[in-house]
């Protein structure tokens, strides 16, 4: 029973499903959403990633980042009001929109509300250091223009991890970013990798992290494991001899270590992306022990790997 994964391309970097409210992909590049915009309107403004040197993605590789101009952005969002004219939810891609200056985003999110008559809520892919150009006070005026949900990797709160994987940010400058989004009154959806600081670092990427996770208290908090994807800086590393992965039995003590140092007020926590060698979900902190009575069983039930990493996803 334990080595069930899940089947779900459930992952933010999951490449489009057909589903009934998705708008057609804009570009040629390959277009990302996280698994919860699964039913969003999706309104392509942007291109790429403004950072795109992690080590460990390939999300964006080879493609130029760019934002619309206004004229370019008005045609898409038209567009997408012609296909759709009732929708609620809207995410708007690429890889960090947050990064466009305040007064380009904000005039992104009136045309938005000005053409959806029912709209609601409006997502994003965010980076600390975008979150972080915005002041407090910018970020509650993007809030009364129905922004709601950042979705940002810490991916570590280890700073050597950090540093190894080329990630832009400190985890002090992610803290501080998701601090403030939140007392701004967005929400933060938290993606975190178990593994990322491979053998070298697995004593302390879990700790770290989970102290990081507790001083920012994301609403929303997804563990996946970290795999070397060929092209990515990581994969050559691996291959290289550089990095070295966790095992399967290492990986799920990293998942318990993490969740034992967890101490969130409202949190729901999902780890059921393809990755994961056992998909779990719950809320913190009702649902904390039984996480980790869940991870104890299987650890004590004998069928994990302790040489290797296991066999990999049948998807990512």
């Amino acid at each position: 029973m334990f080595r069930v994964r899940s089947s779900k391309s459930d992952v933010p970097n999951s490449k489009f499903k057909t589903r009934s409210q998705m708008f057609k992909i804009q570009h040629s590049h390959t277009l990302f959403r996280p698994p919860a915009e699964a039913f969003s309107l999706i309104i392509r403004i942007a291109d790429g990633c403004p950072w795109n040197q992690c080590t460990f993605c390939g999300m964006y590789k080879g493609v130029d980042c760019r934002f619309q101009s206004p004229e370019k952005t008005n045609a898409s969002i038209e567009e997408a009001w012609r296909e759709y004219p009732q929708a609620r939810r809207i995410f708007l891609a690429d890889g960090d929109v947050m990064a466009l200056p305040f007064g380009k985003f904000r005039a992104v999110l009136e045309m938005v509300n000005k053409r959806f008559p029912r709209l609601a809520r409006v997502n994003v892919y965010a980076n600390g250091h975008s979150i972080l150009q915005k002041s407090e006070a910018e970020l509650l005026e993007l809030k009364a223009l129905k922004l709601n949900t950042l979705y940002m990797g810490l991916e570590s709160g280890h700073e050597e991890t950090l540093r190894a994987v080329k990630k832009r940010e400190t985890a002090k400058e992610m803290i501080e970013a998701g601090q403030r989004a939140q007392t701004a009154g967005l929400k933060m959806s938290v993606m975190i990798l178990t593994g990322l600081g491979g053998q070298k670092n697995r004593h302390f990427h879990a700790a770290a992290t989970a102290d990081a996770l507790t001083r920012m208290q994301p609403r929303l908090l997804s563990a996946l494991r970290v795999i070397p994807i060929p092209g990515t800086e990581l994969y050559d590393e691996e291959q290289s001899g550089n990095f070295n992965q966790l095992t399967e039995y290492q990986a799920v003590e990293e998942l318990k270590a993490l969740i034992h140092g967890l101490e969130l007020e409202s949190t729901v926590f999902r780890a059921n992306h393809s990755s994961n060698i056992l998909p779990m979900e719950g809320r913190f902190p009702k649902d904390k022990n039984s996480l980790l009575q869940e991870i104890d069983m299987l650890l004590a039930s004998g069928t994990l790997d302790s040489t290797s990493p296991g066999p990999p996803p049948l998807s990512l």
